[in-house]
């Protein structure tokens, strides 16, 4: 598998990214700046990775958004290539329009850092194969806006066609107000997009996927699609 990681001004989880990618497929991803326009043939995986690019100015991801490399993002998001955001990335991909929804500031408007429950929604996308359906797994989340809104249209939209990735839970998988840290509509953690192929997510799989790190339990997530593109 041949993977791309998309660097920001500002991105800051670019580098953790690269390193699990490494550690998964066995060769470095190609880092490339926001600023370029192509992407190289015969790339499988594009990464937006966290981070606060811009300085979160104006809305979370909607400077980046406009960034040169975004219009080859979506070419290749066209020809099924798959796109993976996260925390920030995924905040970019509502932003460009290759997700349904926004993210808001957090109900409780304070930054949130820490582990989360969550419960897998979906197992038959390339980034969630080798999940359980309604498996419960713990990822860190670290976000000031991961309020997914979205409309009631586009919600009975996600939720006719099983596009909610993920959910906010907790520890025995039950999705309820005290399980959302952020105000999340229906605990939403992660969408895909119409063909499934684009995943944007606010939990941070990079952040758990040495056991160094304390956990494995986000390498799943990039062996899922090392495994779909063997």
């Amino acid at each position: 598998m041949k993977s791309a990681v998309i660097v920001f001004p500002g991105s800051n989880c670019d580098r953790d990214i690269a390193v699990t990618l490494s550690k998964v497929t066995g060769k470095k991803p190609l880092m490339i700046w926001h600023n370029e326009n192509l992407i190289p043939k015969g790339i499988d995986l594009i990464v937006l990775p966290g981070g606060f690019t811009y300085g979160d100015y104006l809305r979370s991801g909607a400077i980046a958004s406009t960034s040169k490399i975004i219009s080859e993002v979506k070419n290749k998001a066209n020809k099924g290539v798959a796109i993976l955001g996260v925390c920030n990335g995924f905040q970019i991909l509502t932003e460009s329009g290759l997700l349904s929804g926004t993210l808001l500031p957090n109900k409780n408007l304070k930054f949130i850092c820490k582990d989360v429950h969550l419960r897998v929604e979906e197992n038959s996308s390339i980034f969630t194969k080798l999940f359980k359906s309604n498996e419960i797994i713990t990822i860190p989340i670290a976000h000031h806006d991961g309020n997914y809104f979205v409309t009631e249209e586009e919600l009975n939209i996600l939720k006719s066609k099983n596009l909610i990735a993920l959910r906010y839970c907790n520890p025995s998988g039950e999705v309820n107000i005290d399980s959302n840290p952020n105000g999340s509509v229906e605990n939403i953690a992660g969408v895909f997009s119409s063909n499934k192929r684009v995943l944007g997510m606010m939990p941070h799989p990079e952040r758990l996927a040495d056991i160094k790190l304390g956990g494995i339990e986000g390498l799943k997530f990039f062996e899922s699609l090392l495994e779909g593109f063997s």
